[in-house]
């Protein structure tokens, strides 16, 4: 049996909501196969092999595949490392993807990663919340990666998403960090974005070129065996 850590990423304010994450700790022994059969058990959008805890070395699969990058995975073992040590993470270290940045700030956890890394989510822009809100899950086969979005206050960037990703095995992701990346790489501006039942995601441009933040709350969901 493998012991599995387990969290809620881009909870909101109140810690409800939030993306479930799994995580296990000192995997370096484990071979890809049994990394992806713990995935697909679980059936979290994704889960985190963290194969050095002391150097925050980890690997990320979907049920379906390993991902260079995604954003509630990175933002969840960042908090949960600092737990595990009792001191706070500067840096991790994605195996197919450049290291990543983390820091905490009024108890939000972010994440400064490389956006060429994240996967290429595509984007429909719809009129309304509502209409967001209103799709169904999932919205069609031709809709395999792919990011609803609508403005709730323009001026405020604040903003309505939902995401499906049935390219990964995923039908609809809860809160999804990658694509906050790509949005503000499309958008070009600081965005609080509200997706899936209620989670909440805090994006914004880095000085660094190239490279987005992304942020957000997490909660501590217990432990599961697989």
């Amino acid at each position: 049996m493998t012991e599995v850590q387990v969290v809620r990423v881009f909870t909101d304010a109140d810690g409800n909501h939030g993306n479930p994450l799994g995580i296990v700790l000192d995997t370096a022994e484990l071979d890809d196969a049994r990394r992806q059969a713990i995935a697909a058990e679980l059936d979290y959008s994704e889960t985190v092999f963290v194969d050095d805890v002391a150097r925050a070395e980890l690997r990320i699969f979907t049920p379906a595949a390993e991902l260079p990058l995604a954003g509630h995975p990175l933002v969840g073992t960042a908090w949960l490392l600092a737990q595990v040590t009792g001191r706070p993470v500067e840096t991790l270290r994605p195996l197919r993807a450049a290291n990543v940045d983390t820091w905490v700030e009024d108890g939000v956890t972010w994440i400064r990663a490389r956006i060429e890394d994240a996967p290429p989510w595509r984007f429909v822009r719809l009129d309304a919340p509502g209409e967001v809100e209103a799709l169904a899950a999932p919205p069609g086969p031709e809709y395999g990666m792919h990011e609803f979005w609508a403005w709730q206050d323009e001026a405020e960037g604040r903003l309505r998403a939902r995401v499906f990703a049935s390219s990964f095995g995923i039908a609809e992701d809860e809160a999804t960090g990658s694509g906050a990346l790509r949005l503000i790489e499309l958008l070009g501006r600081e965005l609080v974005i509200t997706q899936g039942r209620g989670s909440v995601l805090y994006a914004r441009p880095a000085k660094l070129e190239g490279r987005g933040e992304v942020g957000g709350r997490v909660v501590s969901a217990g432990t599961r065996e697989v």
